[in-house]
């Protein structure tokens, strides 16, 4: 008799986790996915592009209630799991029903964080992540004509570039100093900036939100510095915090993620967890490819491949920010003796920095030719000495490639 395996939540973790699981191992497991969505598996990378106008929402589907059919998977779509019983080995849904598990899979993901401003209940502020965010967007875009982004990071710049796609103005507004901070050092970030203002994007960085104004709907943003920012559409684009109510109410241990082991066992050895609501050794990763990484080692433990293990993920991001390509991998900040060399260009808007540490590749950032990013990132996931290329290094794979063969 095969085994009972339920899965909580049906993002792109739990897509490759049950992809790569009814491929491998397809009579081992009798399988319950639940989603809260009302809706099938959807890349979420692409999001924006629907926003833009690029792409329609049936595009973006990844599956079909038809997918799961064909790979004997019992699909709920649109109910959410409330409690997990974990002595009864039972799960509780939103109508009241239970379903019982051998094994448990948490892939709850992230949920996007909605900072507590007055005003924010004001009719048009909104977030920006999931398909639900991006069709109510789009109805707003059709009768708003000014909108401000809070955030200037990866999430806020697709909704900036989005709203601008359908015409409406848009201003970004950044609390710190440069925009997308975690992948981009300063110069990079400015390269960008640059072209995102060349196609009509206006920021207002260094800037805290203090409150959204209006009656009933918003209609301004209220800076801390005084500023007054006309608006009657607001996105909230702050960054998301790991879905973890469910696993805390269950007693599993939650730090700022589910803290899962190699394994992507829990503190239960009958539930794992993987994805954006994941914390491992110390680290919430918040990205597609770590996720996927998880998923992947996950589905072999459960195919019964009993040494597959999660050792951590070395994050390379491959981007195109409203049609700027952007390229970081690894450190990008020269710390602690590090080396680093960059290369720029700004009439043509491209910008390449290279890291060196201890003579090896520590990280890079390329923007606006971005061809070299898995190069330099094998390079740098293989940990090879290359101190020797640091000035050809940063030229990209051309200049420096027979001189490493040569060496």
């Amino acid at each position: 008799m095969r085994r009972r395996l339920v899965v909580v939540g049906n993002g792109m973790a739990a897509h490759r986790l049950l992809e790569r699981l009814t491929d491998d191992a397809p009579h081992r497991w009798s399988i319950t996915v639940f989603g809260a969505e009302p809706r099938a598996n959807y890349n979420r990378i692409l999001l924006s592009s629907v926003l833009s106008g690029e792409k329609s929402a049936d595009d973006v589907m990844d599956t079909d209630a038809a997918w799961f059919m064909r790979r004997g998977i019992a699909f709920r779509p649109g109910v959410a799991i409330r409690e997990i019983c974990r002595e009864r080995r039972v799960v509780r849904d939103t109508t009241g029903v239970e379903t019982p598990y051998d094994h448990l899979v948490l892939a709850t993901g992230s949920d996007a964080i909605m900072l507590p401003l007055p005003g924010r209940d004001l009719d048009g502020v909104r977030t920006f992540r999931d398909l639900d965010d991006v069709e109510g967007l789009i109805g707003e875009s059709q009768t708003r004509r000014q909108a401000v982004v809070i955030g200037g990071g990866l999430l806020g710049l697709e909704a900036a570039w989005g709203l601008r796609r359908r015409g409406l103005d848009v201003t970004v507004v950044h609390l710190m100093g440069h925009l997308m901070e975690r992948q981009l050092d300063p110069m990079a970030a400015l390269y960008l900036q640059r072209d995102l203002e060349s196609r009509g994007i206006r920021f207002a960085l260094n800037a805290d939100t203090a409150s959204f104004q209006g009656t009933d709907r918003v209609e301004a943003v209220r800076l801390k510095d005084g500023r007054r920012l006309l608006a009657d559409l607001v996105v909230m684009a702050v960054g998301v915090r790991p879905n973890v109510a469910l696993a805390r109410g269950a007693g599993l241990t939650v730090r700022r993620g589910i803290a899962v082991d190699d394994s992507m066992t829990t503190a239960d050895p009958d539930i794992s967890a993987i994805g954006e609501c994941v914390e491992h050794d110390g680290l919430v990763y918040g990205l597609v490819a770590p996720a996927w990484e998880q998923a992947e080692v996950l589905a072999a433990r459960l195919a019964g491949d009993s040494a597959a293990a999660y050792r951590g993920s070395v994050v390379g991001t491959n981007l195109k920010v409203a049609g700027v390509a952007v390229y970081s991998a690894g450190d990008i900040t020269a710390r602690d003796g590090a080396e680093e060399a960059t290369c720029a260009d700004p009439d043509s808007g491209v910008y390449r920095k290279v890291v060196l540490r201890d003579g090896c590749l520590a990280g890079a950032v390329l923007v606006g030719d971005t061809a070299d990013g898995g190069w330099l990132f094998d390079l740098m996931r293989r940990g090879e000495r290359v101190g020797h290329l640091r000035e050809s290094l940063v030229f990209g794979r051309a200049f420096a490639e027979p001189l490493r063969e040569a060496a």
